[in-house]
């Protein structure tokens, strides 16, 4: 997330390279590699004008919310095992605390879907923070 966060605040319209982004972020450029091939997959970012270039927002920050963010790298949120489609137990269809986590998950999900990049980056903006 520190990463779209970093792209979204950049002002220079020629977008922010890797390297300046794996500086601000005290990330590895090798690892920041497979962050941004996550993103650029999910089509969160891209290259303004192709290899060797500046990185963009691939789409406005109001329309890029924080579970398009989470689902780059991850298939979904489970918060626990038994929620996820693969796995089986027995007690599934009769199991009180199955219930109670699958009421919390959605909760998750709602929240994370109902948070936007827009909004994240205007706390940010508001607090003067930098964004480690």
């Amino acid at each position: 997330m520190r990463v779209m966060i970093e792209i979204a605040l950049n002002g220079d319209p020629d977008g922010i390279f890797q390297k300046d982004i794996a500086q601000n972020q005290d990330l590895s450029v090798k690892y920041l590699d497979q962050i941004i091939a996550s993103l650029k997959a999910a089509g969160l970012v891209a290259n303004l004008r192709g290899r060797k270039s500046g990185y963009i927002l691939g789409r406005d920050p109001s329309q890029i919310t924080i579970y398009d963010i989470h689902r780059a790298f991850e298939p979904g949120i489970c918060i626990v095992d038994c929620l996820s489609k693969n796995f089986e137990c027995d007690k599934a269809s009769s199991c009180t605390a199955r219930d109670f986590w699958d009421v919390l998950n959605q909760k998750i999900v709602d929240h994370f879907k109902s948070m936007t990049l827009e909004t994240l980056v205007a706390d940010v903006r508001s607090r003067h923070e930098p964004i480690d």
